[in-house]
């Protein structure tokens, strides 16, 4: 395990109606002047806007609101709130919503307080600074809510790009299960893909004698395994949608991947899949990972039977142990079909015309050096591989 260090000072308020108290917290951590920040659609037919800013005027705390995030969430909106915080003179940015509507927010709070460019985070700068943030959440999926990081889309090149920095975890996060309730059960899915994601990304490792967190992701991914059915038979098991709205927080807010290197190959790879074609990023990870995973299947034949037999229940083949780690694959690929996502470019509505072209933007666009992946090294050419694999 290598030397690290972690640090995850966020507060959790979980269960029924803990929206009810957002005033309190948003009060607790400082702010008095809010921006809150959503999408639309699903926050407002609920009523759940309605009770949160119920809540602000409750503690006295005033507010400016923001609305219009969508999914794979666009850089002209940040730019927008970024303006809107500055002039109103906000002090706390309050994200009501899912990973996007949390990932927007973060870039605002980071761009508000910074001179520069809000995108110079988005290539490479580490963000130290920021206002406040608190988060509703309402979908299990991207993890942004324990998490110090963000993903945007630059619509000036349609890049999507990452950032990062303790100045983006978020002071609070308040988690109802029964928020969750009312999603399809497509977005459903895609969340409990992402969640999958997020644990593959840390497990895929090159640092060695990592029993500890090995088996805390197994036992994330077991969870997913097990609740995931569950939900899809039934949307309002509330304790299922618990256990899995929990464990997508676990799985992204580091206590999983400390001491150990990362991946991160596949999440680089779907990024131009729905910057592209705006395809949900949970469907995207659905078809990218098993690509991924069997190219890259001989770097470290034994880490994929590890996850084969711990958490897909495989039998070990120790005469032929590559046999084992394909097997553990396609037992993931069968578990993402069974929930309901794609299994191919054409199920994305991808085109294998574009491959080079995101498969270029991948490795060099944007900042970009020419390899992406923490496991194995992958060029241009090695992402072009991977994306025929999809077809």
């Amino acid at each position: 395990m290598d030397n690290f260090t972690f640090y995850a000072p966020t507060y959790f308020a979980f269960g029924r109606d803990t929206e009810q108290d957002t005033g309190k917290y948003v009060r607790r951590f400082g702010g008095s002047k809010v921006l809150v920040h959503f999408g639309g659609g699903s926050v407002v037919r609920s009523g759940l806007l309605d009770r949160v800013k119920k809540s602000l005027e409750g503690e006295g705390i005033a507010y400016v609101e923001l609305g219009g995030v969508k999914p794979n969430p666009r850089s002209g909106l940040v730019y927008e709130g970024i303006e809107l915080c500055r002039r109103e003179g906000v002090d706390f940015v309050l994200a009501v919503g899912g990973g996007s509507t949390i990932d927007s927010a973060k870039a605002i709070a980071a761009g508000a307080v910074y001179d520069g460019d809000f995108w110079d985070y988005y290539q490479g700068k580490l963000v130290e600074h920021a206002l406040p943030l608190g988060t509703v959440l309402t979908i299990a999926a991207a993890g942004s809510e324990g998490s110090p990081d963000s993903v945007i889309t630059h619509e000036n090149g349609m890049f999507k790009r990452g950032a990062t920095g303790e100045g983006l975890r978020p002071k609070f996060t308040i988690l109802n299960p029964a928020l969750t309730q009312t999603l399809p059960p497509y977005q459903t899915a895609c969340g409990v893909t992402d969640i999958m994601a997020h644990l593959y990304e840390r497990y895929l490792t090159n640092t060695t004698d990592v029993e500890c967190t090995d088996r805390m992701i197994e036992a994330l991914m077991l969870t997913m395994i097990n609740e995931a059915p569950k939900v899809m038979a039934d949307p309002n098991d509330y304790q299922a949608r618990a256990n899995i709205l929990w464990a997508g927080m676990m799985a992204h807010n580091n206590s999983c991947g400390v001491g150990r290197s990362q991946d991160w190959a596949s999440h680089d790879i779907e990024h131009e899949l729905s910057a592209v074609y705006d395809c949900a990023h949970g469907a995207g990870l659905a078809v990218v990972m098993p690509a991924v995973f069997t190219y890259n299947m001989q770097h470290n034949v034994m880490r994929f039977a590890q996850a084969a037999v711990r958490v897909w229940g495989c039998e070990m083949d120790f005469a032929h142990p590559e046999r084992t780690a394909k097997a553990g694959i396609e037992a993931l690929r069968s578990f993402l079909i069974s929930i309901g996502m794609p299994k191919n470019f054409a199920e994305l509505g991808a085109k294998e015309e574009d491959i080079e072209k995101m498969a270029h933007s991948a490795c060099h666009g944007d900042a970009r050096t020419g390899s992406i992946g923490g496991f194995v090294s992958l060029n241009q050419q090695d992402v072009e591989n991977i994306y025929r694999l999809m077809l």
